[in-house]
């Protein structure tokens, strides 16, 4: 049997999640439907996904924050946000959170499974790799590739350098960090003591401190 794209959908309408399951389904998907952020986010760090379409507006997690946790953790399969907010701000912080493409109710469900297409064709290595100066960050394998050396992350340090190397131009906050890369009930100070030990084994370049803000992707 032919293998089918695995889809998450996290849709807390239950009757339009069932429509759009009915229809991807169709289209030659493998659907799993979650019908919450805390579940999406669950099932998009515990599985492979070949891509992801997330509401917006979801309960107990936002999609926008349901979206950036799931990068901070390494998550990379292509995400397609759904949300009836069509302004141009909401759109950018839908792209800033790590979501590729952006569609806003109502929609033509042709125009939603063209996206995903066209979202497959441009992402079809759903490993991947980012960029850290001279060196890259193997997001499958969580280490860093310096020429032939390999230097492996534990995965905090993975999460806090991946959502740095995802957005290399922005300043991260220490409470922007420890939303997206730890747990609720870490400490403040998790942050820095992450990004020291991120320093010894990839020098003091590879992480920038920014002074009264926070930290941003260095050199490298």
């Amino acid at each position: 049997m032919e293998n089918r794209p695995r889809l998450l959908l996290v849709e807390d309408d239950r009757a339009l999640s069932g429509l759009l399951a009915d229809l991807l389904a169709d289209e030659g998907y493998e659907v799993e439907v979650a019908g919450d952020g805390h579940l999406g986010l669950h099932r998009a760090l515990t599985r492979d996904y070949q891509v992801m379409v997330v509401d917006r507006g979801l309960p107990a997690l936002d999609g926008l924050e349901l979206v950036a946790r799931a990068r901070a953790h390494g998550v990379t399969c292509p995400v397609l946000l759904l949300t009836a907010r069509g302004a141009v701000a909401d759109r950018v912080a839908g792209l800033d959170a790590g979501a590729e493409d952006y569609l806003v109710k109502p929609f033509e469900v042709a125009e939603l499974t063209a996206r995903l297409r066209a979202l497959r064709r441009r992402h079809p290595d759903a490993a991947g790799w980012l960029p850290l100066g001279r060196r890259r960050l193997d997001v499958g394998n969580r280490r860093v590739v310096d020429g032939t050396e390999e230097i492996p992350l534990s995965a905090r340090e993975f999460a806090v350098l991946h959502a740095l190397a995802g957005r290399p131009r922005k300043v991260f906050t220490r409470a922007e960090l420890l939303s997206t890369a730890f747990d609720r009930a870490d400490a403040p100070g998790t942050v820095d003591a992450c990004v020291h030990h991120l320093r010894r084994k990839l020098g003091r370049d590879a992480v920038r401190t920014v002074h009264g803000l926070g930290y941003r992707l260095g050199a490298g």
